[in-house]
């Protein structure tokens, strides 16, 4: 068994069959990031998890040095652990992987990303909200067969625009199916944004 995350369980509609491994912000936790499932995939059923490290007592995902700056080793840290608990929940829930989207804001959506290009088995769907991911991607990265939505606020100062137009570059020179849905906002969650996810969420249920 994987080293697991404290998790919340929300249990969705029996036939509905997709299945939401969600991973919230800095300063956010599971009980707090969970009220998005409801917004964007209303009885789907997901699982809400909670960040291992504290950042000035704020939980996160992994450590970074400064804000735009990662700790790379703790990054890998928690990679390798999303790359097996993740799955794992979603077994543990008795759920097709097959249905299943990662969905993260902030730095629980670069930890999603930093996953996929690592293990893109483990996590072949993913919403990104707000990410900032910044180092290239190697061009020995296989990417077909992934979905990936990334939202965005273009005057966004914490994931600047410039670096999220480079993030959909390189994922899709990669070779993945991604989707960008721009807002004029900043490192925030508007409601244009909940219904771009919604829409595209929607077509797995149907």
């Amino acid at each position: 068994m994987a080293d697991i995350y404290d998790t919340v369980q929300i249990a969705g509609n029996p036939d509905d069959p997709r299945t939401l491994v969600l991973l919230h912000g800095t300063g956010g936790d599971a009980r707090s990031f969970a009220g998005i499932a409801r917004a964007v995939a209303p009885g789907a059923r997901a699982v809400s998890l909670q960040g291992d490290v504290l950042e000035h007592g704020m939980p996160r995902f992994f450590r970074r040095l400064r804000e735009g700056v990662y700790d790379m080793d703790d990054l890998a840290r928690a990679v390798t652990k999303l790359a097996a608990a993740g799955p794992e929940a979603i077994e543990a829930a008795g759920r097709d992987p097959a249905q299943a989207v990662y969905l993260g804001f902030s730095n629980g959506a670069n930890l999603i990303a930093a996953t996929l290009l690592a293990h893109p088995e483990a996590v072949v769907r993913a919403v990104l909200m707000h990410p900032l991911i910044p180092f290239e991607i190697s061009e020995e990265v296989d990417l077909a067969g992934v979905e990936i939505l990334i939202t965005a606020g273009r005057q966004d100062p914490i994931a600047p625009w410039a670096l999220t137009e480079r993030l959909v570059e390189g994922l899709r020179r990669a070779g993945a199916d991604v989707q960008l849905a721009a807002t004029p906002g900043g490192h925030d969650v508007g409601d244009a944004e909940i219904t771009a996810i919604r829409g595209w969420l929607d077509r797995l249920r149907d």
